[in-house]
């Protein structure tokens, strides 16, 4: 497949959760992502982006895995298609229609999806281990394959697994027993315990093994069934990893456990009273570069080699961390501890620190340099392990000046969003004059839809907001602005379509023009990360002039007719 940017391609955007497939156990996986794949190639896209896939942790985000490179068991599809070592009684047995119903209707269950995937994925290994792993067969030796080809990473996940679930299903790794708390000690505990528990132990890991293993088949599989329908699969990589993660559990040395990376105060958005005040705090640890540098930033190259295995190209979420990244002295848990203190509270509370950028802030013209050297080194290492034009960088947010040139010259495409790409006059750039190597596109997953965004700009008690709504209809050659419609609609979807960028790609709920959110940043709530797209695939209906305006815009093949 030709991923140049010398052909623009369309593309749609949309968390593989929240997808309703034909045979889904209440979120969306792998035989849903097909689904996707081939009604987007019949409309004439050319990419489907999801969010990250990695297995997440107590909170479900996707941007607070506990693996960098672990696939997230609830992604695997539970057919006898799919999974050779489970039975139609099988399922019949373990999730009842009566059951599946149930999860299926209404947001994600997560606790309950899990428990029913891991049942069914239990099933299947122990039939597995009954009949292929017993005989020896072609399967067998497979799993074995894979386990030698993975085990840089797969032992060490294998392992923090267990002790999950030995700790009660708990990841934070730090109210382990102290034995458990560090990768040497665990395996020396290990070593001392009899052998029949660590023989039921070793046992253990082998089914999460038996599960990446089945995962990564699964993954592969669709990156095949997209290849051959002329659609590419973009992955996600978020910049950090969650704390209680088996990377930072594993390799202490790369991470700096007494810093928190995040983002600087939102005094636009007002999101909640703390990013207001003191900013996003993600909780992700920050890299010790020094460590990273010395083995040739080999975590970082494991990780993106893996996301290669299983996606076309990827966007890095928040690829401004490479330069600098807003830091925290605290962790999350005590957001709530500080949000009432002034700085100087803060500061005495905190050791003597505040939140800043790391390792500078740009405040001088050697720190901006030291930050942008430091930032291509790394980047330099990443394109050279993914090839050209497979990495996309989320450069939103507060953009150094140092960052796009930087990108451009090692041709990683940066982010376009229309409403932000501002001229020195404040008018918004003219879409013909964006960057050819570019992603173009209203919304990211952290944003309200673009239906939303309109009513708000245009509603009756925000007249203020009228100035940014002319200013996009202008932008999109509207003429005038009014209430949402199918023409404004329309018009929206047009201008993005008509920029230059290399790619330009819509929310799936933007273009059935939803006002559906799956996230709400800084937001701690059941609710993020759980909505699904009421429909299934399979009903899904475009507007009817999606295709024609693909084609006139020069972003689908036009299609002949008889």
């Amino acid at each position: 497949m030709d991923l140049s940017p010398g052909k623009k391609i369309a593309g749609l955007l949309a968390p593989l959760f929240a997808l309703r497939g034909t045979y889904d156990l209440g979120v969306g996986d792998v035989g849903a992502l097909r689904e996707f794949v081939d009604w987007a190639a019949e409309l004439g896209f050319r990419l489907v982006q999801l969010l990250p896939v990695n297995e997440t942790g107590g909170d479900h985000s996707p941007y607070n895995a506990i693996s960098s490179v672990a696939l997230d068991p609830t992604t695997l599809e539970m057919t006898p298609a799919a999974m050779p070592d489970l039975s139609a009684i099988d399922l019949e047995e373990l999730a009842p229609a009566s059951t599946v119903a149930s999860l299926r209707a209404g947001p994600v269950r997560y606790a309950a999806v899990k428990a029913l995937k891991t049942r069914l994925l239990q099933r299947a290994y122990e039939n597995f281990l009954a009949h292929s792993w017993r005989s020896g067969g072609a399967r067998a030796r497979r799993f074995r394959k894979f386990c030698r080809a993975e085990a840089a990473w797969l032992e060490v996940y294998a392992l923090f697994r267990v002790l999950m679930e030995r700790n009660g299903g708990m990841e934070r790794w730090n109210l382990w027993p102290p034995e458990q708390q560090s990768l040497e000690g665990a395996r020396r505990w290990l070593e001392g315990l009899p052998l029949a528990e660590r023989r039921a132990l070793e046992g253990r890991a082998r089914f999460r093994k038996y599960v990446q293993w089945i995962g990564y088949e699964q993954w592969r599989a669709a990156k095949e069934h997209a290849l051959a329908r002329g659609v590419a699969l973009m992955g996600d990589i978020p910049f950090g990893v969650s704390y209680y993660s088996a990377d930072v559990w594993a390799n202490p040395a790369v991470f700096d456990h007494q810093w928190c990376g995040g983002c600087p105060p939102e005094r636009l958005l007002q999101v909640d009273e703390f990013t207001y005040k003191w900013g996003q705090n993600w909780g992700i640890p920050l890299y010790r570069w020094e460590a990273l540098r010395g083995n040739d930033f080999a975590w970082w190259r494991q990780r993106v080699h893996k996301v290669r295995d299983v996606f076309h190209l990827f966007r890095i979420d928040h690829i401004l961390g490479f330069f600098r990244i807003y830091s925290f002295p605290w962790r999350p848990e005590r957001n709530v501890e500080f949000l009432p203190l002034t700085e100087e509270e803060a500061k005495a509370r905190a050791g003597g620190e505040l939140p800043h950028f790391a390792p500078h802030a740009d405040d001088t013209a050697e720190h901006k340099a030291a930050n942008r050297a430091q930032g291509e080194e790394v980047l330099r290492a990443l394109v050279a392990e993914c090839g050209e034009h497979r990495l996309i960088g989320e450069d939103l947010g507060i953009v150094p000046d140092y960052v796009r040139p930087c990108l451009r010259e090692l041709g990683i495409a940066s982010f376009k969003v229309p409403q932000w790409e501002l001229g020195d006059d404040g008018a918004m750039i003219a879409g013909a004059n964006y960057e050819r190597l570019s992603l173009a596109a209203y919304a990211t997953h952290d944003h309200p839809p673009l239906r939303a965004m309109w009513e708000d700009w245009t509603s009756p008690a925000r007249e203020a907001a009228w100035a940014e709504a002319r200013r996009v209809a202008v932008w999109c050659g509207l003429g005038e602005c009014a209430t949402f419609s199918d023409a404004i609609h329309r018009g929206l979807l047009r201008a993005l379509f008509a920029s230059e960028s290399w790619m330009a790609v819509l929310m799936i709920t933007d273009l059935f023009a939803s006002t559906q959110r799956f996230n709400v940043p800084g937001a701690v709530t059941d609710e993020n990360w759980t909505a699904r797209i009421p429909e299934p695939v399979a009903q899904w209906r475009a507007p009817d002039w999606t295709r024609a305006l693909l084609e006139e815009t020069g972003r689908a093949d036009r299609v002949s007719t008889p």
